[in-house]
């Protein structure tokens, strides 16, 4: 995957549209002051998590015995139960809404909001898949979590803005695009360990 395309999966996958209600929900206790160094440390956490799979994939794929083929058809199964909820979402949040009365601090924004399941399974398949272009994860790491981090950084006014129906229907769209990316992801897979059989 080029540097484009492998951005636009890590965006989609981060999905900051679908998290402004997790992050507006979480941050509801905090001080108004201090939501904005809440947010911003929160995805700074989430992008060292992000650059420590990317860095240390191959060495948790051998510890694991895991090969690169089982690793992109989970990944690809992964990213179509997580598309499906963005198009289909559902009354509860599968990752609560933070600890009231307290400051979130890792958990639940950081891990698993930003760097979720998904998240870590995308970056481990992108880094172990093609060594060679370890920089080009690592640069696309960086713009998806910084656009990321903007839109979450103005969570508060976007929602104001667009209101949740725009919120809603954006989310969708994107889970739309990722369906396919899914779908796309665990086809590749499936092809290659076909093709390791003969």
């Amino acid at each position: 995957m080029n540097f484009l395309s492998t951005t636009i999966l890590l965006f989609l996958v981060i999905d900051p549209i679908g998290n402004i209600p997790i992050f507006l929900a979480a941050l509801r206790s905090v001080p108004e002051e201090r939501r904005m160094i809440v947010t911003l440390r929160e995805c700074l956490l989430g992008l060292v998590i992000l650059v420590l799979f990317a860095l240390f994939g191959q060495v948790f794929l051998k510890l694991l015995h895991l090969s690169e083929t089982s690793l992109g058809i989970a990944g690809g199964i992964i990213l179509f139960l997580i598309a499906i909820r963005m198009i289909f979402p559902t009354s509860d949040h599968m990752f609560g809404s933070g600890t009231a009365g307290s400051e979130p601090l890792l958990f639940p924004l950081a891990v698993p909001t930003i760097a979720g399941p998904s998240a870590l399974a995308t970056v481990l398949l992108l880094a172990s898949r093609d060594p060679h272009g370890f920089w080009t994860v690592m640069g696309a790491i960086g713009v998806s979590m910084g656009v990321s981090t903007l839109i979450m950084a103005a969570s508060g006014s976007i929602a104001k803005l667009v209101g949740r129906r725009v919120l809603t229907a954006a989310e969708r769209l994107m889970g739309l695009i990722l369906t396919a990316v899914a779908v796309e992801m665990l086809l590749q897979g499936i092809r290659t360990f076909v093709m390791s059989l003969r």
